[in-house]
């Protein structure tokens, strides 16, 4: 039995991650934690979620739970995250990390502390936009420089950061094929008169309203035809399903930090 710990249990994917955790023949929720002082703070964790009580009480702080785990899903703030990650790392547990929005600095504090202990972290945890990303690289390796590139994001109204981790990932995946500097070629929306388009840019743009739980679309277009690679997310289950498949190959994964394309296309012992 896989033994689970949630972060930031009370919202949206929290909950969410806990619906689909009950639903698992091979994994149990022995931890649920949210925010000192959360209202919910106390409350059974199944029953925060709109399912039965699963006996789990929800708590403030992650150092209390974390000796009776095997892995932490984590998707929260980056500097909530870094807190955690260190904990973990102390604790010697594996964990999943699906924060968005860390600073270059963050990012490499993130990856000095994974990569003492076995860790998976991707920008998206959807199974679907990680096959996409892998297609991806053989669609722009094919096309070269002939097509104009756009990536188009769009999530709900509370996402606080922009343009999404997952649409980074997917421009930075085809710059890579490509051998571009996505910080010298990306173009972060437009306006006014910009002139005719650089042939290498690469456009990166965020549409935020209502409950769009995440739609992502790589546009290659060119004199004649354009091809679109397009994944849309219609819950957070999504997401949910990722993380739980990424914290049931982490616990037997190599120490260091993994990426969902090794989840999903690499086996270990």
């Amino acid at each position: 039995m896989i033994r689970v710990v949630i972060t930031g249990v009370c919202g949206r994917m929290g909950q969410c991650i806990t619906r689909c955790i009950a639903q698992q023949a091979d994994m149990e929720l022995v931890g649920a934690i949210q925010y000192p002082l959360h209202p919910q703070i106390g409350s059974d964790a199944g029953i925060v979620a709109g399912i039965d009580a699963i006996g789990v009480a929800i708590t403030g702080e992650l150092h209390d739970v974390l000796q009776n785990a095997d892995v932490v899903i984590e998707f929260s703030k980056p500097q909530v995250t870094l807190r955690y990650l260190q904990q973990v790392v102390n604790a010697g547990k594996a964990i999943v990390i699906g924060t968005t929005g860390f600073t270059e600095d963050q990012l490499a504090s993130v990856q000095a502390l994974a990569s003492q202990i076995q860790c998976v972290m991707a920008p998206n945890m959807s199974l679907g936009v990680n096959v996409a990303i892998q297609a991806l690289e053989l669609i722009a390796k094919a096309l070269g420089d002939d097509y104009n590139i756009e990536v188009i994001e769009a999530h709900h109204n509370h996402k606080t950061d922009a343009p999404s981790g997952t649409a980074l990932r997917l421009a930075e995946t085809v710059a890579t094929v490509l051998e571009r500097d996505l910080d010298e070629i990306g173009v972060y929306s437009r306006h006014g008169i910009v002139g005719a388009r650089p042939k290498k840019q690469i456009g990166i743009h965020a549409v935020r309203g209502g409950d769009i739980a995440g739609d992502h679309t790589v546009l290659f277009a060119t004199e004649g035809e354009q091809l679109s690679i397009v994944h849309r997310a219609h819950s957070p289950e999504a997401f949910a399903k990722g993380a739980i498949r990424a914290a049931r190959w982490v616990v037997n994964a190599p120490k260091g930090l993994h990426d969902v394309s090794e989840v999903l296309f690499q086996k270990h012992d």
